[in-house]
This record gives structure tokens, sequence and C-alpha cells, in this order.
């Protein structure tokens, strides 16, 4: 590329980001649909952002299918917009077994935002990652981060125990359960007693609501640490997002839990860069899957060395030890 040329990606980089500075919609929108189609031009953009970016709070909610998490978003969206925040919503859909793209039920769910200039929804396809999140999602914060939100809501796609990936995100996370759900303890298995910051029980005039919301305590139990003051003890709420019931209790929950963070920075630091320690050994794993997929000679050399696996010649070990060498 001539100087000229790097002039030019550059200028036009910096006019987009711009253009997310001031709000633009259909900028953000078409980033990101460049992010999901794994457009490699982005990353520039993707750096600079970055450099600006850690701005706005994240908030993460996530649990299984069923649980009524889209109602709840929807719920805490209004009132959030009551109280004159900007929200952008990202939500996680499943994906569409014909084309692999995002079925939006999220977005048809949450159809009476659509008109507010307050509020941006974007979803996107999880298509068939585990843990709840999309591959892109964490660069299409970025984005959003950019563009000065109030507050971003990440809305997992419900895959069960599997949904732990929102920790990396987010600054709160809100687990949703219902009394369907199960025994609590089975969370535990998962991870998600541990990445709870707030846990609703929704659906709460179903019978087994009191049940659920005293073993979820009672499995929450082992966080409390009187003699640790930047210790969070995460409550447990009962709701009916679809009649509105204990959505306030929510967000105070929420509101809390943010005071929490910024009173007690130290141990938010170290959350933090836990965050980044795992997006970053993300990267490179998906750094590595895309040479392996894009570069013809790294392609070559992987499928000699599946050759080798199939015929029992070398172990997948080593085999996968020696492409790692053979790309350095």
């Amino acid at each position: 590329m001539s100087v000229d040329s790097q002039v030019d990606t550059q200028d036009a980089d910096l006019q987009l980001i711009d253009a997310l500075a001031r709000g633009e919609l259909r900028i953000a929108a078409r980033l990101i649909t460049r992010i999901e189609s794994g457009d490699s031009s982005v990353a520039s953009i993707l750096s600079k952002l970055h450099a600006r970016g850690g701005n706005t709070t994240v908030l993460g909610v996530t649990g299984p299918p069923g649980a009524g998490k889209s109602t709840l978003v929807d719920r805490l969206l209004q009132q959030f917009r009551h109280r004159g925040q900007r929200v952008a919503v990202l939500a996680v859909d499943p994906s569409s077994p014909f084309s692999g793209g995002a079925i939006l039920g999220d977005r048809i769910r949450m159809n009476q935002h659509s008109a507010d200039e307050g509020v941006f929804i974007r979803s996107m396809a999880a298509r068939g990652r585990l843990g709840g999140l999309a591959v892109a999602a964490g660069d299409a914060l970025q984005v959003l981060d950019a563009m000065g939100w109030d507050l971003i809501v990440v809305e997992t796609v419900g895959v069960g125990q599997s949904e732990i990936d929102i920790l990396r995100h987010a600054h709160t996370v809100v687990i949703v359960q219902t009394p369907a759900s199960g025994d609590a303890v089975q969370s535990v298995k998962a991870g998600l007693l541990e990445v709870g910051d707030i846990f609703v029980v929704n659906k709460a005039d179903t019978a087994g609501a009191d049940r659920m919301q005293s073993n979820l305590r009672e499995a929450t139990a082992f966080r409390a640490d009187p003699h640790d003051p930047a210790c969070w003890l995460p409550p447990v709420l009962k709701t009916q997002a679809t009649y509105g019931s204990g959505i306030d209790a929510v967000i105070e929950a929420i509101d809390a839990h943010t005071h929490h963070r910024l009173t007690h920075p130290a141990r938010w630091a170290q959350r933090l860069r836990a965050q980044m320690r795992v997006l970053l050994l993300e990267q490179l794993i998906d750094l590595q899957r895309r040479r392996t997929v894009e570069d013809p000679a790294h392609q070559q050399r992987f499928e000699r060395a599946l050759d080798e696996v199939l015929a029992r010649r070398c172990d997948p070990h080593t085999a996968a030890r020696k492409l790692l060498d053979a790309s350095e």
C-alpha cells in the first residue's frame, strides 16, 4: 500500500470514528455488519476505537432458554429511558438453521423502541457458539462504546448452562432464572453462581418461586465475606417481567452494584484484567484459526497434519504443536 493510500485509509477511519461519536446509527450498523462478515479491514478502526473506549457501562443479561430475558430487558429499557438514559442493546439471537443469521426475535419483541432515537437495538447471530455470545460481540461492543451511550445492554442467547462468556464483557451480570429452571445447585456446575452480580427469579407467580429464591440465596452465600469491604453479595430478586412487577428492585440492584464497583476500584481492576486476559487469548486463537483457513500454505500444512493423525502416524497434540511451530 502506498503512502497516499495509507493516509486516505487513516482519514477514512477517523471520519468513521467521528461519525460514531456523533451517534450516527447507520454508520454503527454498517460497521457491525462488516465485523460479523469477518472483514479484516475493520482492524485498524477497532484499534483506534479501543484507545478511546472503556467509558460506557455494560450490563449483561443471561440465563436459560425461556427464562424471560427479552421481556425483562424490555422492561428495564422502559425504566432507563424514563430516567433519560440513552441505551444500546446487543441481542445475541439463535442462528437461523438456513441462513446462519440471527432470527431477530428480540428485535421483534422490542419493536416499541424502534422509533426512539435514544435506543439502538442490534441482533447478532450466535452461529452455534457455546457460551451465549457471538464471536464478534466483543468487537461490536467496541463500536457501541465509541458512541457515548449511557448504558449498553447485552442479552445472550439462551443456551442452558454454558452462558459464562458474558463475564468477559459486562460490568454487571444479571442471571435470570425461573422456578422451572431446576435445582439452583446445578448452576454451580456451569459457574453461573460465580458469574452473577444479581440474580432474578422471573415468572414469580409460578409455583416454586420462593423455593428457587431461597435456593439461590443459600447457593450464593459462600461469596459473603464480612472481613472484606470490597465483597459483593449478589441479591436474589423476584420479578414478573410480563407485568412489570419487581423491575424497580432490579434497577436499584443494578445502581447499587455500579456504585459498589466504582467505590472499590482495586477489586474492579482485578476483574477487568481477568476479562482482558481471556479476550486476548481468544483473539490469539481466532487469528491462528483464520490463518489456517485463509492462508493456502497453512491450509496445506493443516491437511497434511490431518492425514498424519488419521493414519495414526502422529497424535493430535504433536500435530498441533508442529503446526504452531511452522507458523512462527
